[in-house]
């Protein structure tokens, strides 16, 4: 966890609602039986001191039972740590001595036993694919997934996106149990949510509350999370959210906390920013955003006075990038961006999770305020360049890329133009036969057994219907070569 920002069966869940029946107003003394009123006669209201709302807690029983199986616990293995400070002087003869030594004391080069993690994930696809946090899988070199029924998966990360704290797993496993996606967009504040997570190792284990807001920026821009009240602790990251119908909304990722324990307040990334990612991953190995290069801040009262807007609402415009998207556009210091694509603007961190969501290359139409008026302005939409890291050193031994040894990685645009390359692919870390065979950390991979690879999902196919031997193309800094990697080395 981060510190401190460190469909149900429905006739299966039954809310009583208040009677239809007139009644006699709450704390009112026993009196003759209520009668219906005359229809002419004017209406009697309680006052609001008196009315009440009738009903019961909702039982999430159906909901664990029918779900609760596409849950999974997410245990990670990194590497082994070397001690650092200063080891204690342990004499060989010292009956603690052996004891030292398992954790790296009193020896040259120690090492710390490999650090341990856990997390929670949830099934989407009964052939194996799994969702959870970044954060829960960033840096493991293993990956275990154990289910409900013990049974356990070594799992391969497909990708992962921190800027939105989502990881893609994969496991080898058919028939699976499945969440079902709802739509977080029709959340409500007070809408009762459940959340099922592995809470300090604790599998499955349930939790409930209500939505306390919703689309909250924190200090990711780009995720406008869900915040509820349900209690999510330390390896509750990567479980599911599930409203009152069983659908899953959110994925539970953050806390904000003063002591590293939950205090009452808990974050979602809402779902449907998760399966864009993972549709992304899944498919180029990287997320594509779009930006449109400006600087934006709130409009309270008094800037609202100073620009004529009739009340505060939208994003102000308060610096535009020098040849970048809404500079060609014509935006300026001063305007009030009110609506993207028609979506009004209300809070101006609604801005850039909408953006980012628009595919690069695309036109969009900002409604601004300038001069007193609303104008519209068509804006082609940048890419947002970033560096996400796709781990596929996990990968198992059927994987093309775990055959290799090698974990990869998508170069952005500025890089590209920067190493003179036409390649899409860099190399992040070679071992086993590709380190054999001279791959490097930095090598950028141009095509395999003579066809040129753009994406993880080519290289992954290219490498799987290779022989025993693949021809790897990489450009090192200005000259290109051959490496051709023995996959039985």
């Amino acid at each position: 966890m981060k510190t401190p920002l460190r469909r149900l069966w429905p006739a299966m869940l039954l809310v009583l609602v208040a009677s239809c029946t007139e009644r006699a107003p709450v704390g009112a003394e026993s009196a003759a039986p209520v009668t219906r009123a005359d229809p002419a006669a004017t209406p009697v209201v309680a006052p609001a001191s008196q009315l009440a709302i009738a009903g019961a807690l909702p039982n999430f029983a159906a909901l664990v039972e029918a779900f609760g199986p596409a849950v999974v616990n997410v245990s990670t293995i990194g590497g082994a740590r070397a001690v650092r400070g200063a080891r204690p002087e342990i004499s060989p003869d010292d009956p603690l001595y052996d004891f030292f030594r398992g954790f790296g004391f009193g020896e040259p080069g120690g090492r710390q036993p490999p650090a341990r993690g856990e997390g929670s994930g949830f099934v989407i696809s009964a052939d194996g694919y799994i969702l959870t946090n970044a954060h829960v899988v960033a840096d493991a070199r293993e990956v275990t997934v154990r289910t409900t029924d013990r049974r356990e998966y070594r799992a391969k990360v497909v990708g992962i996106d921190a800027r939105t704290d989502v990881a893609v797993l994969k496991i080898d496993a058919k028939n699976l149990p499945v969440v079902r996606m709802g739509d977080p967009q029709a959340l409500k504040a007070g809408e009762w949510v459940v959340a099922i997570g592995s809470p300090f190792g604790f599998e499955n284990s349930v939790t409930a509350g209500i939505v306390s807001a919703t689309a909250r920026s924190l200090a990711d821009a780009y995720t406008p999370f869900i915040q509820t009240d349900v209690a999510v602790n330390p390896g509750n990251s990567g479980g599911p959210l599930f409203n009152l119908q069983g659908e899953v909304v959110g994925i539970n990722s953050q806390i904000y906390s003063r002591t590293g324990g939950y205090q009452g307040v808990s974050f979602a990334i809402p779902i449907d920013v998760a399966v864009n990612v993972k549709d992304q991953l899944v498919a180029n190995g990287r997320v594509e955003r779009g930006r449109i290069g400006v600087t934006i801040q709130e409009v309270n009262q008094a800037l609202a006075d100073s620009f004529k807007l009739p009340r505060p609402r939208g994003a102000l415009v308060s610096q535009v990038e020098q040849g970048g998207p809404a500079a060609d556009a014509g935006l300026k210091p001063g305007d009030v961006i009110l609506a993207v694509d028609g979506k009004p603007i209300e809070l101006s961190s609604e801005v850039p999770p909408l953006v980012a969501a628009i595919k690069p290359g695309r036109q969009a139409t900002l409604t601004v305020w300038r001069d007193k008026s609303e104008r519209s302005m068509r804006v082609k939409i940048g890419e947002l360049e970033e560096e996400p890291v796709i781990a596929l050193r996990n990968a198992p031994a059927d994987s093309g890329t775990g055959k290799l040894g090698l974990a990869v990685r998508p170069l952005n645009g500025s890089e590209r133009e920067r190493l003179g390359t036409t390649g899409r692919l860099v190399v992040e870390d070679a071992d086993g036969p590709a380190a054999i065979a001279g791959v490097e950390r930095g090598d950028v991979i141009l095509a395999v057994n003579g066809a040129p690879v753009a994406s993880i999902g080519e290289f992954r196919s290219a490498v799987d219907a290779s022989g025993a031997t693949v021809a790897l193309l990489v450009q090192r800094e200005d000259r290109q070569i051959f490496l051709p990697v023995r996959i039985d080395s």
